[in-house]
């Protein structure tokens, strides 16, 4: 489950930015912001060799740059843009089904 501030991965509450596979977890990904993002920023979600990358942008749905899109589609490699929420129902259900995908969640800290 996940919001704008949280996430719980298994039995683990996180509370910064990070990307997620079925079998492996980044922490502390660097990501503060969809609008702030660079194309290079999906490296580690790339790196993961996924058919589909989630990116997870908060509590509202952001869609970041073109370039950043780009960086996944030029390599015909699906990218959906959602909330966190979303995010996470959807990576569930498709990681349930054996699928390559990746999720990659931008945290905000709480106020």
């Amino acid at each position: 489950s996940a919001d704008g501030h949280q996430a719980r991965v298994n039995d683990q509450v996180l509370t910064r930015s990070f990307v997620l596979a079925p079998n492996h977890l980044v922490e502390n990904w660097p990501v503060a912001s969809a609008t702030t993002m660079r194309a290079d920023d999906l490296d580690v979600a790339l790196d993961q060799d996924p058919e589909l990358i989630i990116l997870a942008t908060g509590e509202r749905q952001v869609f970041p740059a073109a370039a950043v899109m780009d960086s996944c589609l030029t390599r015909g490699i699906g990218i959906e843009v959602m909330n966190n929420a979303s995010a996470a129902r959807t990576f569930n259900v498709l990681a349930g089904e054996n699928r390559k995908v990746v999720v990659a969640f931008i945290l905000e800290p709480a106020a």
